[in-house]
């Protein structure tokens, strides 16, 4: 088999190290055009379970490295004056030159031909002439511009501005130092490589980087190799304090913007993209080098195990993708972090460093607890004493984030999880029945702070379904009030009520039946605030509504808001989100009025903010109302977070007690970045933005994701809807699963006995003792490197 190299980088070298290893007989050639010790950037940082992989797979080239590697277990946060340390993380570096000089002389070493300063053949010529083409050429990746109509790569520039640099100063652990100067934030990102120097980012928001006057040298043309000195001048004056006097170096050193690339399939033929030609993740979450030597790890074994190539590499992108895809995510909640750093800057330094920990989602409140159980245990004794003093009552040490208390508006709840509203589609003329006791009663003795009902509809021709619930006469508020008063008699939680009007997605069929199908004959007319579908030729063309009509639809919603009253809520929370009537005014993909109710974003949200006003007005002044809205409409041209700020801003004026952040489902054109906790940015966004309290929602499905969302300050309460179908019981058992026993949660008296985690079906018994003399608990590591001596543990 011949085997065609472009790219003499660590992810091509290493897999060329590792095809000819498993077999000898394979004809490896590797083409690079710059000089052998020529690197651009300086180190490389790689976790424990990547290294575990490259041990296994070559142990030569793995005790070449470990005799390199900068070992080390903190992580410091530097932010106002303060330095919280964060332990347990293991981290292990290297100088990124030698470990090119360790993959050329393994390559050298096992037959593989290396040519430097020498461009590779036309790719086309390769790929003739060799069984497998691998194009490991970088960012700039020409043999992806060749193909890309192939590999359809997609290239998003961030807003960032950074630039690699280096010092000699060694740093001791990896280190994160966040400053406030007068032209905004900035960041450092530092890291040891080796015994004599560290890895020295600078990073900050374009906007930032313009006010600092960096943007002088943004129209120059740089020579190869030239580094911005005067910049780097700049930044040595600018964080002098950290650099203590130790030199800054350069290597091609000038600002960049961070490009994340994805391909939808990284295979041409017998061509191959793999690092950053195929895919790039943020570096604040790890090294595009370490992503490189596991693609080349995979596609190895791939080749490998598999009889032909064909068969290899679809292997290997149905196995790689996936985790790629993962990190990638991972990273661009990274990335989003820091570029919205500013709006963390207010936070209580505790709260700050426990933030930037948990940025990526990946590392969660229960994943730090287990690294390090001090650092969470100072952060949760900070947060549980600033909540007992907000609220007036002492609240108990330990306790669980999502177990304190919140007040919304005038209404004390127990616990920060709430049910998420979510349609049933069972009622009959818009009457609740047991279904729905049982339903939400059941979710309201599960344990849950806040109960809401699906969305509950003003009128007959306001609801989705036939089946949607309603609020427009007596008997309904009777069957309403029967649910009410279950939930205020059976259990500790607090119930709401939302309040909407289907608009033009009216009118369809039950959602098992065909979500969002128009019913036969379509049933009943459908309104919005101009004449375009929700499906252009599948469903109803919405009336316009008039002004007049905009006003009777508003005075629905004022008498449900009475009926509501009457009938026992605690809340009152108006759907203006996913499309429906008062969401399609908010939004330009469906609001193209031309009257007072239509044009910029304060013209559209006009109507929305007069039925929020007019409910406000009949609803108690002791019981809170919120607002449900879609942050985003996930397609170009609708809402976006900018928006979405100035929405909530002026619901809060108006004054909604807090915002329920949701998105999309505007329009069936949407493009959602689906996964999980997914909208929770949009949450984070609106509160450190503006200060209003916020209610995530989106994919939010484990009692970890509530205790980081809540500790990090993203959030303020957790909707969570799936969780509860799937365990009408779910924050019960977050209680039983964490220990907790405290007053944020409550079990019904019956259930007492089945509060405890019942046992697995096999256990291990009682383990002997098998340890002399007791060594006490054990505690965090905290090895910091320490060059000159072996690693000292800091106690």
């Amino acid at each position: 088999m011949r085997m065609a190299i472009i790219g003499g980088g660590p992810g091509g070298l290493y897999f060329a190290a590792l095809a000819k290893q498993l077999d000898p007989s394979r004809e490896i050639t590797v083409w690079e055009r710059n000089a052998p010790d020529d690197t651009f950037g300086f180190g490389v940082v790689f976790s424990d379970e990547t290294l575990g992989g490259i041990e296994l797979a070559d142990p030569v080239v793995y005790g070449q490295m470990e005799r390199e590697f900068a070992r080390w277990d903190d992580i410091d946060v530097h932010f106002r004056g303060n330095v919280h340390t964060s332990g347990g993380n293991r981290f292990a570096a290297m100088s990124r030159k030698r470990l090119l000089q360790i993959l050329q002389a393994r390559c050298r070493e096992l037959g593989v031909t290396l040519h430097f300063r020498t461009e590779a053949p036309d790719v086309e010529l390769l790929s003739a002439t060799h069984d497998l083409v691998l194009a490991a050429d970088g960012l700039n990746s020409a043999v992806r511009r060749r193909y890309a109509d192939t590999f359809r790569p997609t290239m998003d520039e961030r807003a960032c501005r950074y630039m690699w640099l280096a010092t000699d100063k060694v740093f001791d652990a990896f280190t994160f130092h966040v400053r406030e100067t007068p032209y905004g934030v900035m960041q450092i990102h530092a890291y040891p490589f080796d015994a004599h120097g560290s890895t020295f980012i600078v990073e900050m928001h374009d906007d930032v980087w313009r006010a600092a006057g960096f943007a002088a040298s943004e129209q120059r043309r740089w020579s190869p190799g030239e580094s911005d000195e005067a910049s780097i001048a700049q930044v040595t004056e600018l964080f002098a304090d950290v650099l203590e006097g130790h030199e800054v170096q350069a290597n091609n050193s000038r600002w960049i913007r961070f490009t994340t690339i994805r391909n939808e399939t990284w295979r041409h033929g017998n061509v191959v993209i793999l690092g950053d030609a195929a895919h790039t993740a943020h570096f604040s979450i790890g090294s595009g080098t370490k992503l490189a030597m596991e693609d080349s790890l995979a596609l190895a074994a791939c080749l490998h195990e598999n009889r032909d190539l064909d068969t290899a590499l679809v292997a290997y992108e149905a196995e790689r993708k996936p985790v790629v895809e993962s990190t990638q995510r991972a990273a661009q909640a990274s990335l989003e972090w820091f570029e919205n750093l500013g709006q963390y800057t207010h936070q209580d330094p505790d709260q700050f460093a426990f933030n930037i920990m948990t940025r990526s989602r990946r590392v969660t409140h229960d994943n730090l607890k287990v690294r390090d159980p001090e650092f969470v245990a100072g952060i949760e004794g900070w947060f549980t004493t600033k909540v007992g003093r907000e609220l007036g009552v002492p609240v108990e040490p330990g306790t669980p984030p999502m177990f304190t208390p919140y007040r919304l508006g005038g209404l004390d709840l127990v616990n920060r999880v709430v049910v998420s509203a979510m349609d049933m589609y069972v009622a009959d003329d818009g009457i609740p029945a047991d279904f729905h006791l049982a339903h939400l009663g059941g979710k309201a003795m599960g344990g849950a702070g806040l109960v809401m009902t699906e969305m509950v509809c003003v009128s007959p021709t306001g609801r989705i379904t036939p089946g949607c619930t309603g609020l427009w006469n007596e008997q309904q508020e009777q069957a309403w009030h029967r649910i009410t008063e279950f939930v205020h008699t059976q259990s500790q939680a607090k119930i709401g009520v939302q309040l909407g009007h289907s608009g033009r997605k009216g009118s369809t069929k039950l959602m098992w039946e065909g979500i969002d199908e128009p019913l036969p004959g379509g049933n009943w007319p459908v309104v919005g605030p101009s004449p375009l579908p929700y499906r252009e030729g599948f469903n109803q063309v919405p009336a316009e509504l008039t002004v007049e009509q905009s006003a009777a639809i508003r005075d629905e919603f004022v008498t449900s808001a009475r009926h509501a009253d009457a009938a026992g809520f605690d809340l009152l929370e108006l759907h203006c989100a996913h499309g429906y009537l008062l969401s399609s005014f908010i939004s330009p993909v469906t609001n193209h009025r031309t009257d007072e109710y239509g044009g910029d974003l304060a013209a559209r949200l006009r109507y929305p903010l007069e039925v929020f006003a007019a409910v406000r007005e009949v609803w108690p002044a002791d019981k809170p109302m919120t607002v449900r809205i879609s942050a985003t409409d996930w397609v170009t041209g609708g809402i976006d977070t900018e928006d979405a700020v100035l929405i909530a801003q002026a619901f809060a004026d108006a004054g909604a007690a807090a915002v329920d952040v949701s998105s999309g489902q505007v329009t069936p054109d949407e493009r959602p970045a689906f996964g999980r906790s997914y909208q929770t940015p949009f949450a984070d966004a609106i509160r450190n933005r503006t200060g209003i309290s916020t209610i995530a929602v989106g994919i939010i499905s484990s009692w970890d994701d509530v205790n980081s969302l809540i500790l990090a300050g993203r959030a303020d309460l957790c909707a969570l809807g799936r969780a509860h179908l799937y365990d009408p019981n779910w924050t019960l058992h977050a209680a039983a699963e964490q220990e907790y026993a405290g007053p944020g949660v409550a079990w019904p008296l019956p259930w007492q006995a089945g509060k405890r985690r019942p046992q697995a079906g096999r256990t291990d018994g009682p383990k002997p003792r098998l340890d002399l003399v007791r060594q006490g608990e054990p505690t965090t590591r905290h090895d910091r490197w320490r060059p000159a001596l072996e690693p000292e543990v800091v106690r």
